[in-house]
């Protein structure tokens, strides 16, 4: 059973499990199972928790890991609220890749495709937002503010106006509708689609996106194990900004005041070490085979022997 959604730097979240000890590797981001599965089959010495909360990718899931049923279990929810729950230990490896699913994207129905004829953008469809309300609730304030934090996008004021004017005569009702205004705020140019920004913005907003990986930062951060190695793969700066800032501060040997005029900290506070200095990014080869790895960017973490 193959995945319909295509792993990003497979080979490189492989390496960077390569010396882990027996334990339980944690897929925060299960998806449909293509990078699990093939952790499973490679590291025979892994048990195996999956955590999503997309209903249709854990059914999905379900099935396909069937062959490693006996070390596989599959949990509902988000990762930040799921992972300090678990029970199982050692984890001794954790993956996380944060970006959508090709599947998510590809499904009209689930308002995420800037065609779709839906404006929903949820990853668990029981989510009490989606990106309609979103859309047609929030004031212009916010919709400035999850423009440009979120987005990062040049013309969030004139943007944001555009969408009170649309909406003050009709609601916007699909993503389609809501492309054709960006369209008119932002003309197209260059190799990207003028609303992949401001649609990053209100699917991180319906998603709580960024919240999500500062809690589950927090959650590793309070519960770690000896050579651990965590591995996350982030799409855009947002997101790489939030794990490269950790990764710093795990690895911190110096917590004293930096005006001290000397260390008085012992200089040992580190968790532990990045496994490279920069991110990891795709081969020419994946880039030719899914152009969409393009802005994936992995970065791993080794736990101390002594955590």
């Amino acid at each position: 059973m193959e995945s319909p959604h295509i792993p990003v730097l497979l080979d490189e979240v492989l390496e960077s499990f390569s010396e882990v000890a027996e334990g339980y590797f944690v897929d925060c981001t299960l998806g449909y199972a293509g990078h699990s599965y093939e952790v499973l089959k490679r590291y025979g010495h892994l048990k195996h928790i999956g955590i999503d909360r997309d209903d249709e990718a854990l059914a999905f899931s379900r099935e396909r890991l069937l062959p490693f049923a006996d070390r596989s279990t599959l949990y509902k929810g988000t990762f930040a609220t799921v992972l300090p729950t678990l029970e199982e230990a050692p984890v001794i490896a954790l993956l996380a890749d944060f970006g959508v699913s090709s599947l998510q994207l590809d499904k009209k129905e689930r308002g995420f495709a800037f065609d779709s004829e839906t404006l929903d953008m949820r990853m668990d469809a029981s989510s009490p937002l989606s990106a309609y309300e979103v859309v047609n609730t929030y004031s212009r304030e916010k919709l400035e503010y999850i423009l440009d934090t979120y987005g990062e996008v040049r013309s969030y004021r004139k943007l944001a106006g555009a969408i009170i004017e649309a909406r003050a005569k009709k609601p916007i009702e699909s993503a389609k509708e809501l492309s054709s205004i960006i369209l008119k705020v932002i003309p197209q140019g260059g190799k990207i689609h003028p609303a992949t920004l401001p649609f990053q913005a209100i699917r991180i907003e319906v998603n709580n996106e960024l919240g999500e990986i500062e809690g589950l930062l927090d959650a590793i951060e309070a519960k770690h194990y000896a050579g651990e190695v965590v591995s996350l793969i982030t799409f855009h700066s947002l997101e790489d900004r939030l794990v490269k800032n950790r990764f710093k501060k795990w690895s911190t040997e110096c917590i004293c005041d930096p005006h001290a005029m000397r260390c008085t900290c012992g200089k040992n506070h580190a968790l532990g070490k990045p496994l490279s200095r920069k991110p990891v990014t795709a081969s020419k080869e994946e880039l030719r085979k899914n152009p969409r790895s393009r802005s994936a960017k992995l970065r791993s973490f080794c736990f101390k022997g002594d955590a």
